[in-house]
């Protein structure tokens, strides 16, 4: 699951709203928004992050976290390491091959590493 679909679906868990009717409403398929959901479809894009945010009248803090939590949520990475010190591109590599075995507080490690660095905000 990607921050933007559980943020989606404890919105929609939240108002009691049906994954169907949703999907409808802004036009989308059911399949399209449960894959969304589950991380099994790529970042959304601008026009459906907005057509969200209208259908829940979020306000614009709200609004704000949904772009960012969008912009954070691409299933499938991809690092350029080209110019950078071997040992990054090693590191990339490592992680990529062991993000799933990491546990919760290795990953909230990384996240504090990463925070003090002055990377992008995380989910």
């Amino acid at each position: 699951m990607t921050p933007f679909g559980a943020k989606l679906r404890a919105m929609r868990k939240e108002r009691g709203v049906l994954l169907k009717d949703m999907a409808e409403e802004i036009g989308v398929s059911p399949t399209y928004l449960s894959a969304l959901e589950h991380g099994r479809r790529g970042r959304p894009n601008w026009v459906f992050v907005q057509r969200v945010i209208a259908y829940f009248n979020v306000i614009w803090d709200d609004a704000e976290e949904l772009m960012r939590l969008a912009d954070l949520s691409h299933p499938r990475i991809s690092i350029l390491t080209a110019g950078l010190s071997p040992e990054a591109t090693a590191l990339a590599n490592r992680l990529a091959k062991r993000i799933g075995q990491l546990d919760q507080p290795s990953i909230e490690a990384l996240h504090q590493v990463l925070d003090q660095t002055g990377g992008p905000e995380r989910s």
